[in-house]
C-alpha cells in the first residue's frame, strides 16, 4: 500500500511544483499576471488551474491520513498564487516524506467511512486508495498540467512525469 501511493504522491507532487516553476517564469517572460494562468478552466463548470493544483494536494493528505491515522495539512480551495501553492505541496509532500511504510503497509482491509455531499460511502483502505484517490489525483495533476500547456507553457511529458522518488 506505502509503495504503490506515498513515492507515487511524492513524485507527481514534485513534478507539478517544478510546472509551476515554469509558470511563473512564463507569466514574468509575458509579462503577464500569474492569477490569468491560475484562473483557467477548461469548462466553466470545471475546477480552475489554481483549485486542480489543490485538489492533487489534498488527495494524498487525505487518504494517507485516513490510513495511517496520522492527520494531513489542510489544503485549501482558493486559487491563490503559484509561491502559495507551491508551498502547500511542499507541506503535503514534507508530511507524505515523514510518512513510515508501517503506517500504510496492512491497512488494504481497513474500512473507511467517507462523508460527503451525497452521503457516507464506505470503503476498504486499498479500495479507496486504489478505485477512489489515485484516479482522482491523475485527474488533477493532468488537468493542472493541460491548463498550463493549453496557455502555451512548453511543457513536455517528462515535466508532468518528473523524476521517480526513491524509498
Amino acid at each position: 500500500m506505502y509503495s504503490v501511493s506515498v513515492p507515487i504522491f511524492i513524485q507527481h507532487l514534485s513534478a507539478l511544483s517544478a510546472v509551476l516553476d515554469k509558470a511563473a517564469a512564463y507569466a514574468e517572460q509575458k509579462k503577464i499576471d500569474p492569477s490569468a494562468l491560475l484562473s483557467m478552466r477548461l469548462y466553466p463548470d470545471m475546477y480552475s488551474m489554481g483549485r486542480q493544483v489543490h485538489e492533487a494536494c489534498r488527495h494524498p493528505s487525505r487518504v494517507c491520513g485516513m490510513l495511517s491515522g496520522v492527520e494531513g495539512p489542510a489544503v485549501g480551495k482558493d486559487d491563490n498564487s503559484i509561491p502559495e501553492l507551491k508551498a502547500e505541496i511542499a507541506r503535503v509532500v514534507d508530511y507524505l516524506k515523514a510518512l513510515k511504510p508501517s503506517q500504510i503497509d496492512g491497512t488494504e482491509d481497513k474500512e473507511i467511512v467517507v462523508k460527503g455531499s451525497s452521503g457516507e460511502r464506505k470503503y476498504t483502505g486499498q479500495g479507496l486508495l486504489l478505485n477512489h484517490s489515485m484516479p482522482n489525483f491523475y485527474f488533477h495533476c493532468t488537468t493542472a498540467y493541460d491548463l498550463l500547456r493549453h496557455a502555451g507553457l512548453d511543457l513536455v511529458k517528462r515535466d508532468f512525469v518528473g523524476t521517480p522518488y526513491k524509498l
